[in-house]
């Protein structure tokens, strides 16, 4: 191992060690920090519900339903399924507070805003939104609901924020089925890039950023690259290595009449293995658990064909390339409205800012029980993804108050000093229910710990 990198490993496993006194006050934290969210929904019965819900999404129960955190409140199942499944209430502000907390906390210019669709594996048709569609996670078409994720990306930290329920055009036809479901009326259908922008419109004001960034599902979609450059967003978005691109800097022989020839058409990975050795630029990212990550970078303008035909904009084609174990390079093609003398460190930033949603994904799915809903309605879906996103807040916070130095109110101070913030780059401007299932015993559902919250003990028996 590389002495330098060594060095730092050492610097990191001391850092992840935690003392035990930064869990002391835990419980009291929980419950300031649930207060803003509860706040949204009103009646005392709804707020005392959602802090019990938050807090058994905290917990180290099994499977996180809504069951399985009143059994472990010690109450009735009903009234907790009843508060998420059927309950009026309306998640949007709670997402909007969030997205608040989250701009300001973690904001910064140059931060990152990443969309990513995620699928959610489930079994009949009457789910809202449940059909056989393709699901990321699998790599095949499965019958799933999909989600639409939007995660805030900055050198501070990284979080979700906001998300959408994609609802195929099929579903969209039987009003019978929507009824069913509890769609309200007025929802139509709506492609993921049309719920991509919807959560821009909605979000991007409060999240400061100058990038908008997704994979290959965003970036091959020519409209919603025009949609963003309509809307004055800078993109780096990945695209499939058979997207169809000119390069505007190639030098084509000139016969001496007529007009000047351009480059022809070719596929975007035959453009980037065609590049001279001189084109790429190697670019070490940041510190990760396998040693530092480095990539190569190359970038040059081109024009990109949209339905067949060639785009009015002149985009940046960029090619990025990490060595693998075996030697061996992964490529990643991305298309971008940023200037041509864009740093490819910059480049490298955004690109790999991408990733920092599916770890996200990954903690909310594993920690905080975005995946473990057991509910059937529209109201039901969006009811327990908030709250879960909401949780999920609270364990990145608790994690950034463990690299604190100084954590104020909180009085117990961190394993290390506060980290050195890396340097800003420059901001680049843009151009121009299942039903449940029957009763499990409540001693073993009441195995998970719970952190317990002095002023919202219990979830109410009523959804209120």
């Amino acid at each position: 191992m590389e002495r330098r990198f060594r060095t730092r490993l050492n610097e990191l496993l001391n850092d992840a060690q935690v003392h035990p006194g930064l869990l002391r006050g835990m419980a009291p934290r929980l419950a300031g920090f649930v207060r803003p969210f509860a706040e949204c929904l009103g009646s005392d019965a709804r707020r005392r519900n959602a802090a019990g819900y938050v807090e058994g999404l905290l917990s180290n129960l099994g499977a996180k339903t809504a069951e399985a955190i009143a059994y472990l409140h010690d109450r009735e199942r009903q009234g907790l399924q009843k508060f998420i499944g059927q309950a009026d209430w309306d998640h949007r502000p709670l997402l909007a507070e969030l997205a608040r907390q989250v701009g300001t906390e973690l904001g910064e210019d140059d931060g990152v805003l990443v969309f990513d669709p995620s699928a959610f594996v489930k079994k009949g048709t009457e789910s809202v939104g449940v059909q056989r569609q393709w699901c990321g996670r699998l790599g095949k078409l499965e019958n799933c609901q999909v989600g639409v994720y939007l995660a805030y990306v900055s050198r501070r930290e990284h979080a979700l924020v906001d998300v959408r329920l994609y609802l195929p055009e099929e579903w969209t036809r039987s009003r019978k089925r929507m009824r069913a479901a509890g769609v309200p009326r007025g929802v139509g259908f709506r492609t993921r890039h049309q719920l991509i922008l919807d959560m821009l419109d909605e979000r991007g004001g409060r999240l400061p950023h100058a990038w908008v960034s997704g994979d290959g599902e965003l970036g091959r979609s020519s409209w919603l690259r025009h949609q963003l450059r309509e809307r004055g967003e800078a993109y780096l978005l990945a695209v499939p290595p058979n997207t169809s691109v000119r390069d505007l800097a190639a030098e084509v022989p000139y016969a001496g009449c007529g007009r000047y020839p351009k480059a022809p058409f070719t596929r975007i990975d035959r453009w980037a293995a065609a590049l001279p050795t001189a084109s790429w630029q190697t670019v070490e990212v940041r510190d990760a658990e396998k040693g530092p990550l480095v990539v190569q970078v190359a970038r040059g303008p081109v024009q990109a064909l949209a339905e067949r035909r060639p785009s009015d904009a002149e985009e940046l084609a960029v090619a990025v390339r990490e060595r693998q174990p075996d030697g061996t390079y992964k490529p990643d093609y991305l298309l971008s409205n940023a200037p041509p003398d864009t740093p490819p460190a910059e480049l490298a930033r955004v690109f790999k800012a991408r990733n920092r949603i599916e770890e996200c994904l990954k903690r909310a799915k594993g920690e905080a029980g975005l995946a473990d809903y057991q509910v059937r309605t529209w109201a039901g879906w969006h009811h327990h993804q908030a709250l879960s996103l909401i949780a999920t807040w609270f364990l990145t916070r608790e994690t950034r108050r463990g690299k604190k130095a100084d954590p104020g109110a909180d009085s117990t101070a961190g394993a290390r000093g506060d980290r050195a913030t890396a340097p800003q780059g420059s901001r680049v401007l843009p151009p121009g229910p299942h039903p449940p299932g029957p009763d499990p015993m409540a001693t073993t559902e009441r195995g998970g710990a719970v952190l317990s919250l002095p002023a919202m003990q219990t979830p109410a028996t009523s959804a209120g």
